[in-house]
């Protein structure tokens, strides 16, 4: 798909339908399609397969959305989410659909700045402006919404939300103790009966036995995606990769591996002749740190734009979303209800503490993907994952990795002064 034929579709009627500010939002999808006409179709040697994904950002408000409602009429509950602690393997197993709600953008910030305070984490206040200002399909359309406690911020704006959408919230213990998973364990179990409630039917061990393979199968597809951008030259651009990771959260389970797959089958053949995206000797970054939520593509754009290539991102819209699978082979509901919870518990996110685990898999992370360099992003006021930097940077100090850490939002502003940093980061890489 061309940038001179690319359009983010319009649907004005179901908008309307939703309860959207439709002339508001109007202007939103205009200046979406701009944004990744310039970010993305600008790239040069991209994959083919990357064409699927082009399709379901020009249908991102529209033929996704319609699926949603399609699912909702026909019974089956639309959950959306913010976190990749939701068990997503019970609401499947309800024959549901999850989506992620997860703000990325500036433009619904000041929507929330009208009722949240203004010093707090920038995906927290544009998820909730995207629901107080009427600018998103998905947070009209669901059933409820599932948010979790992983940080202040969040669970107290959950209380705030509920207002607007119903809103479920989740328990996530801040240590990993056996009486953590005792109480873990106990939440799945509500969670279940939340979804039993809103699906009107009961969950039994057959169903939740195949929206674990359903979910596991994704996972693979992922972890398959992320073991072929360890090749050098690599075969995908940081910023195609990221994308793919983005709609993972919103795409239909099954129909979304099985294109991943088909992307990595070309991917695989590009690797195999020694064809890639960018030059061999082009500097190689790993990205660690705080969720980039869908349309959030400036650090990747920068890196990218300055001759670099990012060949991995240790975040939860990476690999803490899809590095663990669940055990496809245990009997009965109680042991798959084990298996899962002990599924999530692996999860490695700043919320816990200690968290020395999240350490060693950057690490690990870092060596796979053949990287030469890290960059460390957080999002401003997003207290954890900045003090736990201190550990990332001198995990980096030890191993004499050049690192960069960045503290942003969603505005532009930082633009230059970013660029300007991450060019001199990378000089250092090639020395």
């Amino acid at each position: 798909m061309s940038s001179a034929n690319f359009e983010i579709k319009a649907y004005p009627e179901m908008w309307e339908e939703l309860g959207m500010d439709v002339p508001r939002f109007e202007k939103a999808r205009l200046m979406l399609g701009e944004a990744y006409s310039k970010t993305y179709l600008s790239q040069t040697n991209r994959p083919a397969k990357m064409a699927y994904f082009d399709e379901m950002i020009s249908e991102i408000h529209g033929g996704r959305v319609k699926e949603l409602l399609a699912a909702k009429a026909a019974g089956h509950p639309v959950v959306g989410t913010f976190c990749v602690y939701i068990p997503e393997e019970i609401v499947i197993a309800a024959g549901g659909v999850c989506v992620g709600l997860c703000g990325g953008s500036q433009g619904s910030v000041p929507d929330a700045e009208k009722i949240l305070p203004r010093n707090i984490c920038p995906m927290v206040k544009s998820a909730f402006g995207f629901k107080a200002g009427r600018i998103c399909p998905y947070f009209q359309a669901v059933d409820f919404v599932y948010g979790e406690t992983t940080c202040d911020a969040k669970k107290k704006t959950w209380e705030i939300l509920d207002r607007l959408v119903p809103t479920y919230v989740m328990e996530i213990p801040q240590m990993k103790r056996e009486r953590d998973r005792v109480l873990w364990l106990a939440e799945v179990k509500d969670f279940q009966a939340k979804v039993e409630e809103v699906a009107g039917k009961s969950i039994f061990e057959a169903d939740l036995a195949q929206a674990i393979r359903v979910m596991n199968e994704k996972r693979r597809a992922l972890q398959r995606l992320t073991g072929l951008r360890g090749a050098n030259p690599a075969p995908i651009s940081g910023k195609d990769a990221l994308l793919i990771e983005q709609i993972a959260f919103y795409d239909e389970p099954v129909r979304f591996a099985a294109q991943v797959n088909e992307l990595c089958d070309e991917l695989a053949e590009r690797v195999a002749k020694g064809e890639g995206v960018s030059e061999i000797t082009a500097p190689r970054v790993l990205i660690s740190g705080t969720p980039m939520a869908l349309p959030n593509w400036k650090v990747h754009n920068l890196v990218e734009t300055a001759g670099a290539v990012v060949v991995g991102e240790e975040s939860c819209i990476g690999t803490r979303y899809f590095k663990d699978l669940i055990d496809e082979n245990l009997p009965g509901m109680e042991a798959q209800l084990g298996a899962l919870t002990d599924r999530y518990m692996k999860i490695d996110c700043s919320c816990f503490t200690p968290n020395d685990e999240r350490i060693d898999q950057i690490a690990k992370e870092y060596r796979a993907a053949k990287a030469q360099g890290i960059i460390h992003y957080s999002l401003q006021f997003c207290h954890t994952y900045n003090i736990e930097e201190i550990k990332v940077r001198e995990l980096c100090e030890r191993e004499n990795i050049p690192y960069l850490s960045i503290e942003s939002d969603y505005s532009p502003e930082d633009v230059g002064q970013l660029q300007t940093r991450i060019e001199a980061f990378l000089e250092q890489i090639r020395g």
